[in-house]
């Protein structure tokens, strides 16, 4: 296009055609043009209003204006063509110029096609859609400047350290204050963040900071367990910034040297006895910055926001996610694994078999190889407490989670009344059940050896003996053959030789082999 801005410009300086066509390169017919018809409109240097090339052209030949049969291309089409995912500006402008062969349209060039919707987003709309769609990329980093709690006991400043999320489309912001930089406040604040946006990002930019990423690599980083985990639940995608690159997060870098003045100094004069209060006071301060108007164009990022990016966010799951840890355990032979000193089953065929663990506020998942293997609810309270799943167990051991006190005070009174009576008496002389149903499953095994008749008249002596008598002790008349003596001291002519012994097992003088003379 001619200049024709500069031709009048140079003309108003007194410079010569000559002059004047060989700085605008173009022809003197042309500069002899240019003038004859600025004098006829009476259009002169310096201009009343701001005019460009294009409305001079307009003024000074018209006829031109009608003679241009391109098609102008539909800027607010483009605009909102371009939030949506994948579309480019090359694209839009083929098919665009498909569009002009149809109706025998002539279309602009591509870099005129740009030059269109460039110069309306930056003069209509507060964000322009060429390098950062709406809802694409959320950037998360942490401020390096902190912010100060005071201790309400000692006195001393404790130091907040502040993150902060940035949407570049809109650059509206979300700021918030923990009292640690851990892989828990690290979750926690991606979580609250998504919920201020009321919707989620397809990518998450963060620094190569080690709560998020295990391993900084160019080409392949090693995501945090955890943090691959919330983003899976969230159905986005971690893109670490590369190292030494920080152009990769330019606005939350920009943001956060801007959050840092607005906010964080702007809090210097007042104190903060607790986290809340601090973050109760940083929430104030967002609502202003996210409402400021911008300097260079029209609306604030709050406006921007709920304009052109809001309704690009991906929808927030139907529950919140549950922050998880992780750690490793080796199942032990009685197939259960120690987390946090409480024993959790597992599957008898991974005895001795290591396994990722993800422990959670109320549930301990299993995992080998990534399967899942196991879940319990979690424990809490005495230490050394036990969950165990009937079907983690081996076939012969499951027998055993039949027997409780209910079932071997139904055992004891089908093998006779003194049986019966001698379990009582166990069970009342232990504090804990389990120990009494161990002494009860070594009962029924004397059963089984010396047969259930023997071990009623066992019974039966035991309890001459004692009113609660043990384990042992009924084993020692097993053993001895007491129980065989009842039948025969309850005859006349054995009462006679017995002598009356009130001291329970005191040998007498036949044990001795003393003969009555």
């Amino acid at each position: 296009m001619i200049k024709y801005r500069e031709i009048l410009r140079l003309h108003g300086q007194n410079l010569s055609q000559r002059s004047i066509a060989s700085s605008c390169s173009c022809s003197r017919n042309t500069v002899s043009e240019v003038l004859k018809r600025a004098a006829e409109k009476g259009v002169e240097w310096p201009f009343e209003r701001d005019l460009d090339d294009v409305k001079l052209q307009e003024i000074l030949f018209p006829e031109k204006k009608k003679s241009n049969s391109r098609r102008q291309p539909d800027v607010d089409h483009i605009h909102k063509e371009m939030a949506k995912s994948g579309v480019t500006l090359s694209l839009l402008w083929y098919e665009y110029c498909e569009e002009c062969r149809q109706n025998r349209e002539i279309p602009y060039s591509y870099r005129q096609f740009c030059r269109f919707y460039t110069n309306y987003a930056t003069t209509t709309k507060a964000t322009m859609r060429i390098k950062r769609k709406p809802g694409e990329i959320m950037e998360v980093d942490w401020s390096g400047q902190t912010a100060t709690i005071k201790d309400n006991i000692t006195g001393h400043n404790v130091p907040a350290y502040v993150f902060v999320a940035v949407l570049p489309c809109s650059q509206y912001a979300y700021v918030e204050a923990f009292l640690s930089m851990d892989i828990e406040s690290w979750i926690t604040a991606h979580i609250h963040a998504f919920n201020h946006f009321g919707g989620i990002t397809r990518m998450v930019v963060p620094d190569n900071l080690k709560t998020g990423v295990t391993k900084a690599s160019g080409t392949n980083p090693i995501i945090n367990r955890t943090y691959h985990e919330m983003a899976e639940h969230y159905q986005t995608v971690i893109m670490p910034a590369r190292i030494r690159h920080p152009k990769d997060k330019a606005n939350v870098e920009g943001t956060v040297g801007v959050i840092s003045t607005w906010i964080i100094a702007s809090l210097r004069n007042q104190q903060f006895f607790s986290i809340t209060e601090l973050n109760k006071a940083i929430k104030e301060k967002l609502v202003e910055f996210n409402e400021k108007p911008f300097q260079k164009k029209s609306g604030s990022r709050l406006s921007a926001f709920l304009e052109e990016e809001k309704f690009a966010l991906l929808p927030l799951p139907a529950s919140m996610y549950e922050l998880a840890s992780w750690k490793k355990a080796t199942v032990q032979y009685d197939y259960h694994i120690l987390i946090d000193n409480m024993y959790y089953s597992v599957p008898y065929e991974y005895i001795k078999h290591q396994v990722d663990v993800r422990i959670t506020k109320n549930i301990i998942e299993v995992f080998f190889n990534n399967f899942r293997i196991a879940s319990h609810i979690r424990l809490y309270g005495k230490e050394g407490q036990l969950s165990t799943l009937p079907e983690h167990m081996p076939n012969h051991h499951k027998q055993y989670l039949d027997f409780n006190k209910e079932y071997f005070f139904n055992w004891s009174e089908s093998v006779g009344y003194h049986t019966h009576l001698a379990v009582g008496g166990i069970f009342m002389s232990y504090k804990v059940e389990k120990q009494a149903i161990k002494a009860c499953m070594t009962l029924t095994k004397l059963a089984d050896k010396y047969s259930l008749s023997r071990l009623e008249s066992a019974c039966k002596r035991a309890l001459e003996y004692a009113q609660r008598p043990n384990v042992n002790m009924i084993k020692t008349i097993l053993q001895t053959g007491q129980d065989r003596y009842e039948a025969d001291s309850a005859s006349p002519e054995k009462a006679e030789k017995k002598q009356t012994n009130s001291h329970g097992f005191t040998r007498g003088a036949e044990y001795y082999g003393r003969k009555n003379k």
